[in-house]
């Protein structure tokens, strides 16, 4: 049976070892892409990784390439490529970069895999997922942004420190934009089927929750060096095998809402049935007063950034 092929544009720590959790747990042959600046990084990578699979027990094949011929018809593309913010870099500064970045990947992946469904992971992620959208051309339940599942793997990572049990147990759910105006719902959050509301106090829920607004920045501030890649490669692998393995996966997305939640035509996080096709479903939620309202801020906060990011493109 033929093995789905899987590239990830952008051979970093998010692509690599996004690499390193799709070939271990074989969901399908990997192509890791970079720049040709990079030379032959993505193939000493590939290589290494090529190496570890007679110990791990696994027979996906990893190949590293400066070249998109080598991604034609692809199942699945992941864009992790951009850059992070350096110091004395202001927001507008990462933003126009990125949408210059993601712009040039996007006709390469339009070109060579026409077919293919379009992880989303560069930052901002919403204003990047939305111009993944804008130049592919491609259907919207083929362009999604990982950024939810990320999102509700710390909540979930903080909440089971909390209650000192297993992570296994806690099933939770956040929406709207990647970041700082990320809604929490507390009516989908529960241990064991245990509404989190009888089992932490809202004050110390609202510090958890503040928390994983900050996961990355926290991480940030501890590395010095660098920002978080374990854990959204570990997010961007559970979206590739939802999609590889046709899974139907229930999880928390930056997907496209037209009518849904009256956003009216912008990415943001929501929970969808990802599979073969992408974005399967969005499930609307009856959200409260309190849930709508923070919701709407998020969206706004979007619309705003997807905004700036179309000014700054017409001024280049």
């Amino acid at each position: 049976m033929r093995r789905a092929k899987i590239t990830i544009v952008g051979a970093g720590n998010v692509g690599a070892t996004t690499a390193h959790w799709c070939a271990a747990a074989e969901l399908g042959d990997v192509v890791l892409l970079d720049i040709p600046a990079t030379e032959n990084m993505p193939r000493g990578k590939a290589l290494d990784l090529m190496q570890s699979s007679p110990i791990m027990g696994f027979d996906s094949i990893i190949t590293g390439t400066n070249s998109y011929d080598d991604t034609a018809q692809s199942d699945v593309v992941v864009i992790t490529a951009g850059i992070p913010r350096k110091p004395g870099m202001s927001r507008d500064d990462l933003l126009a970069t990125n949408a210059k970045i993601v712009s040039s990947v996007s006709e390469q992946i339009r070109s060579s895999s026409p077919s293919a469904v379009v992880i989303v992971v560069s930052n901002p992620l919403d204003a990047m997922v939305q111009r993944v959208l804008q130049v592919t051309g491609f259907p919207a339940q083929r362009v999604v942004g990982q950024a939810g599942v990320l999102d509700t793997a710390r909540y979930r990572t903080f909440l089971a420190r909390e209650l000192n049990c297993s992570v296994e147990d806690i099933s939770a759910l956040l929406m709207g934009g990647h970041g700082d105006t990320m809604v929490p719902i507390p009516s989908c959050t529960s241990v064991g089927g245990i509404p989190i509301t009888q089992l932490i106090p809202e004050s110390r829920l609202n510090e958890i929750v503040q928390r994983t607004r900050d996961g990355g920045a926290e991480i940030v501030n501890l590395l010095k060096t660098g920002s978080a890649y374990y854990a959204p490669a570990a997010a961007t692998a559970q979206m590739v095998e939802a999609v590889v393995r046709d899974k139907k996966r229930v999880i928390p997305c930056a997907a496209y809402c037209d009518r849904e939640y009256g956003v009216g035509g912008y990415y943001v996080g929501v929970p969808v049935v990802l599979g073969s096709n992408g974005v399967e479903k969005i499930i609307e939620l009856n959200l409260t007063a309190a849930e709508k309202a923070n919701f709407q801020k998020s969206v706004d906060a979007v619309k705003s950034l997807v905004k700036t990011m179309g000014e700054l493109l017409a001024k280049s």
